[in-house]
């Protein structure tokens, strides 16, 4: 998500955000459930206000708000979790056969990041 812009609270948003790359990661349905899996629990219990979404395959569209504070609050930590996590679900998954070139180019833009204080082994 770009730093360009401040939402403020209480405000109603169209947010997009992508995979590296454009990466079509989420044309695996475990990594598109996991995606949903995770704006649900931030439904239930994070606050967030999802009005509308669409999972691509290599990007995310949503319309989105927060119950209180802001929503780049909840989205930052978001998609912090489930960057994480889904360099672990696609280094665990056994019949992944993208798995050595996933994760050296989320290993690459990982290191090119300079926010990105953790980076992942590639």
């Amino acid at each position: 998500m770009s730093d360009s812009w401040k939402a403020e609270e209480g405000g109603t948003y169209f947010i997009s955000f992508a995979v590296v790359d454009w990466i079509d990661l989420f044309t695996r349905k475990e990594y598109a459930r996991f995606l949903l899996d995770n704006l649900i629990y931030c439904q239930r219990n994070k606050g967030l206000l999802l009005y509308s979404f669409v999972i691509m395959p290599s990007h995310v569209h949503l319309i989105a708000g927060a119950e209180k504070g802001v929503v780049t609050h909840i989205l930052r930590d978001f998609k912090t979790f489930t960057s994480k996590e889904l360099v672990r679900m696609i280094g665990e998954h056994p019949q992944e056969s993208r798995k050595e070139w996933l994760l050296r180019a989320f290993h690459l833009h990982g290191q090119r990041n300079p926010m990105n204080l953790n980076n992942h082994p590639g």
